[in-house]
């Protein structure tokens, strides 16, 4: 059985790389990587992937619009920010929250997470 899809949303690219290779360690496969709101939005409406990994701030341009279309989609998704849980919008409380700097324990605790929400 091969593992989840994942869409990573980062505009660092080194973070975006950790991101990466930690979750193929975890057994994820990434389908897609972007780097800014617009590009991000685009993959998150139409993208082939199961769940995906946040980032609130890129570029300075507040991501708030990936939730939900990522919940209207019913795909599951965890946020990975230097904000913490504070960044988040209180709409999306429930989602999962990796701070970085993150390690691979946090993010496999996250990815737990998420795969139990799949359906």
């Amino acid at each position: 059985m091969s593992g989840p899809r994942a869409l990573i949303v980062e505009d660092e690219a080194v973070i975006a790389m950790a991101l990466e290779m930690f979750l193929e360690e975890l057994g994820c496969r990434v389908v897609g990587v972007a780097g800014n709101v617009q590009e991000a939005l685009e993959m998150a409406t139409t993208g082939d992937f199961d769940l995906a990994f946040l980032d609130v701030n890129l570029n300075g341009q507040k991501a708030y619009v990936l939730p939900g279309v990522l919940e209207r989609r019913n795909k599951p998704f965890a946020f990975v920010t230097g904000y913490g849980a504070q960044g988040v919008l209180a709409a999306h409380a429930a989602a999962p929250v990796v701070t970085k700097p993150f390690s691979k324990a946090a993010l496999a605790l996250c990815l737990d997470a998420l795969k139990a929400r799949l359906a």
